[in-house]
């Protein structure tokens, strides 16, 4: 009996799972689950744990074993996702960035995108020029300090905070400034709010950058936005497509292809490169996600997306939860007092030295950046904020990205834009900052700190060998370029050879589905008519039968085997 107990508790202990999530002000949230419990659970919980009403701006984000992320699917096993051996650490962070964030309705939600928002400020996800960075970071110091006071706050207090990757005292002293004489009696709640509105008009604002390379072998980053689907290749923003000018997001292997509808039925393909075939999936339902949140009208119209046009290959995908438009019209029914905002006592962040939300002080003195850096590189691997989805070689960024109007960026016939004075790369290791109105700072003045997600001794192994791109000559171009066409040409060979299989299959199968059909007592004139042809009488007398017979004859001795034992 003790036996049976012991045993029994340790199969419940088996189908038990840790499971730790990291929210956005860094601290933890700690649970088990079943083995059967799905992503909905998990979620569910998190939400619960942060009085979270308007949840469908986040997502569950992990890292497999291989340093590739992925979004938690709340519809399928939690067990089954994670790749990874238990306990399980995730973490929590928006996932669709709202298209007006100051808009929303509870000041939770307002919240935790404006915690999201200021980590990409600070990884380079989120670029702007120094007055607009200027002003993001003094309303960032107002939210965590308040009002500015002579008597706590001394000369130089502004340096203490880290809002980007390096400070320069002009940038500084001009944070005071605007700290000191601009925002004084904002509420939390009021800097928080300014501060989504400064950011949703940068141009980067919601990028979630995927590196990859065009056909000629150039790096680029895509990414997905409230607006549409952008690519910033150099120092340019070569393409944006608004949603509804999207009809098809495929993938294969490693190429990623985007069909677009541009200008009077003007129809467009481009395709780019990821580095692995599970980075262009990760892409590619990224993309479908995106595309299903920001363009559909009810989520009733939402449909399974191959990655293919071939039904019998590629992958299968379909979004499930709410669209943009149903969660604002169900935010606007929330009838219910404020949840309580705890903004003190949160744990200092672990995965960059992004200011914690303290008694109204607190974020990483230039005294702790030298271990804050350690910690970034000897902490949690998989879970630091990188810029990307993706390890990649890293690649020259500039410093800055100088922004336009909105009207501006969601204009797809202005051709190519130029978007920062050198190229953008948020997965390089010193991670961009805002440059001087009138390029006064110098570059040199950057202090290196590592940002992005790490790599593994292989890959900086794969990747030392890759020419740079300034380095790369028509010859290089050439010998991509050919590569490429031997890669398309592989792909379609593979596909006939599929088509083949898939035909012959089917021919098999229609053949035993006639045979059964001809064998049964189904007494239907068409099957009477086959029956009565010489053929097949010949084949049902010779084959069929003696085929009949064998099986039977092996059936009663697997039988006889059963019953002797």
């Amino acid at each position: 009996m003790l036996s049976r107990f012991v045993s029994g508790s340790v199969r419940n202990l088996e189908r038990e799972y840790s499971c730790t999530v990291r929210l956005l002000d860094d601290s933890e949230y700690t649970c088990t689950i079943q083995r059967d419990a799905k992503g909905q659970y998990l979620f569910d919980l998190i939400c619960h744990h942060l009085n979270l009403l308007e949840k469908d701006y986040f997502g569950i984000r992990y890292v497999d074993p291989d340093k590739q992320r992925h979004w938690l699917e709340l519809t399928r096993s939690i067990v089954k996702q994670m790749k990874s051996q238990h306990p399980f650490t995730m973490c929590l962070r928006v996932k669709f960035y709202p298209p007006d964030p100051a808009a929303l309705k509870e000041e939770i939600t307002r919240y935790l995108v404006f915690l999201q928002i200021k980590r990409d400020l600070y990884h380079g996800r989120l670029l702007c020029k120094t007055s607009d960075a200027a002003l993001l970071a003094a309303y960032i110091l107002q939210a965590e300090i308040g009002n500015y006071d002579p008597g706590k706050h001394p000369e130089g207090y502004s340096s203490k905070f880290q809002f980007f990757p390096k400070h320069s005292e002009k940038l500084e002293r001009r944070i005071a400034d605007i700290h000191k004489t601009e925002l004084i009696g904002q509420t939390p709640e009021t800097s928080e709010r300014n501060f989504l509105q400064k950011a949703q008009m940068l141009e980067t604002y919601g990028v979630d950058p995927h590196p990859c390379k065009d056909v000629s072998g150039n790096p680029a980053f895509l990414a997905f936005t409230p607006f549409g689907f952008v690519v910033l290749q150099g120092n340019k923003r070569v393409h944006f497509l608004r949603w509804n000018e999207v009809t098809k997001l495929k993938f294969e292997s490693k190429t990623f292809h985007v069909y677009a509808n541009q200008r009077e039925e003007t129809k467009m393909t481009l395709t780019y490169f990821a580095p692995t075939p599970e980075a262009c999936k990760h892409l590619w339902k990224c993309g479908v996600e995106n595309q299903a949140f920001y363009k559909l009208e009810k989520s009733s119209q939402v449909r399974t997306v191959s990655s293919s046009n071939l039904f019998f290959k590629g992958s299968r995908f379909r979004y499930s939860g709410r669209v943009a438009k149903e969660v604002m019209e169900q935010s606007a029914r929330i009838k219910r007092e404020p949840p309580e905002i705890h903004r003190a006592g949160l744990v200092p962040s672990r995965s960059c030295p992004s200011i914690t939300h303290g008694p109204r002080l607190t974020s990483v003195p230039r005294t702790r950046r030298r271990a804050v850096h350690i910690s970034i590189m000897e902490g949690l691997e998989s879970l630091r904020d990188s810029a990307h989805s993706t390890p990649v070689r890293s690649v020259s960024h500039g410093e800055a990205f100088i922004p336009r109007s909105r009207s501006q960026a969601a204009d797809p016939g202005e051709g190519t834009a130029v978007i920062a004075d050198e190229a953008y790369g948020p997965s390089d290791s010193v991670p961009p900052t805002p440059v001087a109105d009138h390029g006064t700072e110098p570059p040199a003045a950057a202090s290196r700190l590592i940002n992005g997600a790490p790599r593994s001794i292989e890959e900086e192994e794969s990747e030392a060998g890759t020419p740079a791109r300034g380095d790369r000559g028509e010859s290089g171009r050439a010998r991509e370029g050919a590569l490429a066409e031997v890669e398309q040409v592989n792909k379609f060979v593979l596909s006939v050879l599929r088509l083949l299989l898939v035909t012959v299959g089917l021919l098999f199968v229609l053949l035993l589905l006639l045979i059964v059909l001809t064998e049964s007592d189904l007494d239907v004139a068409f099957l009477r008519d086959i029956r009565r042809t010489p053929e097949f009488e010949q084949f049902h007398s010779e084959y069929f039968c003696p085929l009949r017979r064998w099986f039977a004859c092996k059936l009663r001795w697997v039988g006889s085997l059963l019953v002797s034992k």
